[in-house]
């Protein structure tokens, strides 16, 4: 399912724009979960830190930063807390921060249009 995921917001990256939602993307990347569910939610929730701590930490951008957090301003505390956790700042200042949110995401796109970088890392496991 992780690969499934991470490969949907590659696409999502590179040929569209804005954001997608949890709902989409369980559709779109026919994921067959249901967010009245706590534990799938909670699931997706890990995925979705998994895929991003895994491409942090191999240099890449984090693709959650494409997944908007319905009722919030794009992402929830759990996205801001984890960039806290890798060092990107104090995770309250990150949610403030305007400008936060939408350089992760002009990052993400610029790195995953690049057709080199697609070639080179799409396929990556981590």
């Amino acid at each position: 399912m992780i690969g499934r995921v991470r490969s949907h917001l590659i696409r999502f990256s590179r040929n569209q724009i804005g954001t997608t939602s949890y709902l989409n993307l369980i559709q779109e990347a026919e994921l067959g979960l249901n967010m009245e569910i706590t534990h799938e939610k909670a699931r997706l929730n890990e995925i979705l830190t998994d895929i991003s701590e895994q491409e942090f930490q191999a240099g890449r951008p984090m693709l959650s930063c494409l997944v908007k957090v319905k009722g919030s301003k794009g992402q929830g505390d759990n996205f801001f807390k984890m960039c806290e956790r890798l060092g990107l700042g104090e995770w309250r200042t990150l949610k403030q921060d305007e400008n936060f949110l939408k350089d992760l995401r002009q990052q993400c796109r610029a790195f995953w249009q690049d057709d080199a970088n697609f070639e080179k890392f799409a396929k990556a496991k981590s």
